[in-house]
Parts: C-alpha cells; structure tokens; sequence
C-alpha cells in the first residue's frame, strides 16, 4: 500500500533512531535538556528570531504563537482555509478567546485590497479590534501552495502600518524554501512570531517549534505548561528534529517532483503544484477514495468533492511511479 494521505505519516529512518537514541538529555520542563536547547537556538536563528521553543504539536505551536499578539476578544484575519481556521478544532477561541475573520483566495495567498477593507483598527469599546494577520506557507488546503515572499514583505508593511502584528504558520515552511530558494531568515523577517513543524515533510516523529522574540517565548513556555504540554526527558524527539534538518530539508525536492508526477496522472496541471501537496477536484471524492485504496493507494478526501495526495519521505520515485499508474487508471 503506497500511502499518500499525509505527510506526517513519515516513519523515522534508521540513522534518525540511532541519533535519537544517543541523545543527551534532562529535564525540559526545567530548561535542562540540552539537546532540545541546541535545537531550538538552532531553529531560532535560521529563521532570525531572538527564541523558539519546543511543542508537541503544530496545533500547539500555532495556538501558542497567535495567543502572543491576540488578546481575548480581539481578531486575527486569515484566509479561508487555513489551518488555523479549519483544521485546529476551534482552539484559538476555546483557550485564547479571540475571535477570526477570513478572506477567500483560491490558491491561499494574501489579497492586499482585502485586508486593506477588513482591517479594524481600534476604534474604542464598540468594535473588534484586528490585533494580527495571519498566513500560511505553504498553504495546505490551497495544494501546498507557496506565498511570493515579495507579497509576504507588502504584508508585513501593511501590518505596520496598521499597528497590527504577523502571524506565519510554517509548518510546511521548509518546502516553500527549498522550492523557491528564498532563505528561511527572509520569510522570519515578515513575521512577529511563527510556528514550524519537524513531522511533516522533514520526518521527525513528533515535534513543532514556536518562534519570537524572547518575552514571547518565556510567556509561550508558561501556557505550554498550562495547557500540558511541559515535557521532560524530550531531548530524545529533539534529536530527531536535529537530524531531519541535517538531512532531510534539501531531498524535499525530490517530493515536490514526485508530486508533479501525480498531477499529471491525475488531470491536474503539474506546474500549478508549488511543493508536495496535490488537491484533485473529483464530484466522486469517496467513492475514489475507495477506489484508490483498491488500487494500493491511500489518499484522503479533504472536502465532498475534493481529494488530496502528499508526497513525503516514505515514497520513494518507483512508490510515485506506481502510484500515478494507479490513480491515472481510476
């Protein structure tokens, strides 16, 4: 079975076990384990932020991350579909209390006119206030699709101007460097604060990070703790991230061309797939769900008449040989 549900069903590779498994650690809880504090100094200047510190999830990352620019009953702005939207289960309002509004863009990317009319400054005790915008790249349910990091820049200007901070949910922030070369401190440098995952497209088991400045952080470390997240010996799943960044960020290309190769198969025009990720528009999205599974192919349906592919780690370019076969039969 050639499983293309998510990226995040990666398995850790040999070489990730034995690092993982000579990891040094301590108490995390306590800022003691210090392969997790090598990690997230790491992470923390690659993408030119003072700290990071180290989630169980990207969920929490981003919960963690928006709740540092947004107070309760303020908004964040965002496009339809983000995951922090759509796909966090309501968390921002339930933990945080704040409230979103959203704009609609096919591919996921920011529409300046928009968030020029939606933006709320505040205007004393009779309206929401628009404390931060929010963005995702790559975007997930826009098919992986990766913001220009010039319309990022006009973004992060706007939101000065407007008194208003940034959110990035970089979870798949890896992918959009690797597909447009963009260095990861340039995509830091639009945003007061972001959230990257290690589970996805870079392999790690388990692992996110939010990023920001110092104040942040320590605030981020205090609601981790709160909400259960403090973890102990977690150098061991630290390490594992290590590892992924020292070899596994550049092979993402080799996903981004396997999921070209599915497009294709599939009807979908391969040079509008940015990175990893292929959504196929099918008015028969369950019944081909099955149907793929039949085949020897997993892939998930991600709305009624919308099914998506993922390439990652685990598939290998005779696994996307078989697969596109498969899927082109169908």
């Amino acid at each position: 079975m050639i499983d293309l549900r998510s990226d995040t069903l990666t398995r850790p590779t040999e070489a990730m076990r034995q690092a993982m498994a000579r990891a040094e650690v301590g108490d995390d809880v306590y800022g003691e384990d210090p392969t997790v504090l090598a990690l997230e100094e790491r992470v923390a200047q690659l993408f030119g932020h003072e700290a990071a510190l180290f989630m169980p999830t990207g969920s929490m990352a981003n919960v963690l991350a928006v709740r540092a620019l947004v107070q309760p009953g303020q908004e964040v702005i965002c496009e339809a579909s983000a995951h922090i939207a759509r796909a966090e289960l309501g968390a921002h309002a339930a933990y945080s209390g704040i409230t979103m509004r959203t704009w609609f863009h096919p591919r996921g990317q920011v529409d300046l006119a928009m968030l020029r009319q939606m933006h709320a400054p505040d205007l004393g005790p009779f309206f929401v206030r628009t404390a931060a915008i929010s963005v995702e790249c790559t975007h997930n349910f826009a098919g992986g699709a990766v913001l220009p990091i010039e319309d990022l820049r006009d973004l992060r200007e706007l939101a000065t101007a407007a008194g208003s901070s940034v959110h990035m949910d970089g979870a798949r922030i890896w992918n959009a460097h690797v597909a447009t070369g963009t260095p990861l401190a340039e995509y830091g440098a639009v945003a007061d604060v972001m959230a990257v995952c290690l589970s996805k497209g870079l392999g790690a088991p388990v692992g996110s990070l939010t990023l920001g400045s110092a104040d942040v952080i320590a605030e981020a470390r205090v609601w981790r703790k709160r909400m259960g997240g403090g973890m102990r010996q977690v150098g061991i799943l630290a390490a594992a991230g290590l590892h992924a960044l020292d070899h596994h960020l550049e092979r993402l290309a080799d996903d981004h061309a396997h999921a070209r190769l599915l497009a294709e198969a599939c009807g979908v025009d391969p040079e509008g797939v940015d990175t990893n990720i292929v959504v196929v528009p099918r008015t028969d999205a369950a019944d081909f769900v099955v149907r793929a599974a039949e085949a020897g192919v997993r892939v998930s349906m991600v709305g009624p008449t919308t099914v998506r592919l993922v390439t990652h780690l685990d598939v290998t370019r005779e696994d996307a040989e078989k697969a596109a076969a498969a899927l082109s039969a169908l």
